[in-house]
């Protein structure tokens, strides 16, 4: 925190005001941070997913995991090497998640077109690969954020767990858009999950939120400030 905040000031900046992601998203998201009643937002980026629950214009709870977009291509990427020893890129496996991947069975599975080189003869090969099979091989980055989310409402105040049962769960970040991912976390926690509006923006608009009226949501800044020695 403390370098970002350095930087923001050496670059030229006259104050700088730090807000945590999951914060941002939420914000972004619309969700009612400030009001005393508690709000849930899973942020599902490239690198991180971040989960946490709000009350107050506070974080009550949090978790932060190394599990994301980029690790769901990663596992792709295994899986095509171990079941058709094929060797594809990131951008491939991205193309394909992005197609056909799910976390929940669809209402009609489809199929797309692997292409990358044999990992036996080096020739260049294309592999017909199922939504189903690509949800089996998403299924270990999807299971430990459907787990994270779970441990984040099993440590959450029971009251706050009243009003999420109400408000529901906002899944925020371009992993949000991963098709039934809100309907694999309904059928695990068994409350309302849905998708922000243009949910890759979320944390984009709520930094430009905050920052149209910093003193409306001071509480919802890091405690970080010029001459600050915190960390």
């Amino acid at each position: 925190k403390r370098a970002v905040y350095d930087a923001a000031i050496s670059a030229g900046a006259r104050e700088a005001h730090l807000i945590e992601e999951p914060t941002a998203a939420a914000i972004g998201a619309g969700l009612p941070v400030n009001e005393t009643r508690g709000s849930m937002v899973v942020d599902i980026g490239g690198g991180t997913t971040e989960v946490a629950v709000f009350a107050m214009g506070g974080i009550v709870v949090s978790r932060s995991i190394r599990v994301a977009g980029d690790e769901m291509d990663e596992d792709i990427i295994q899986y095509a090497r171990s079941k058709y020893n094929l060797l594809i890129g990131d951008r491939m496996a991205e193309r394909v998640k992005i197609g056909i991947g799910s976390a929940f069975p669809l209402p009609e599975e489809r199929t797309m077109t692997l292409r990358g080189r044999n990992l036996i003869n080096g020739l260049p090969q294309t592999v017909e690969i199922s939504s189903i099979e690509l949800r089996e091989a998403m299924a270990p980055s999807i299971n430990i954020i459907v787990d994270t989310v779970r441990d984040t409402l099993d440590e959450t105040p029971p009251e706050l767990v009243a009003d999420l049962m109400e408000t529901g769960i906002c899944l925020a970040g371009g992993g949000a858009q991963i098709r039934g991912l809100a309907e694999r976390l309904e059928d695990t926690v068994k409350m309302r999950v849905w998708v922000a509006e243009d949910p890759m923006t979320c944390v984009a608009r709520g930094a430009g939120v905050v920052l149209e009226n910093v003193e409306v949501w001071n509480r919802s800044l890091t405690g970080l400030h010029r001459g600050s020695t915190q960390h």
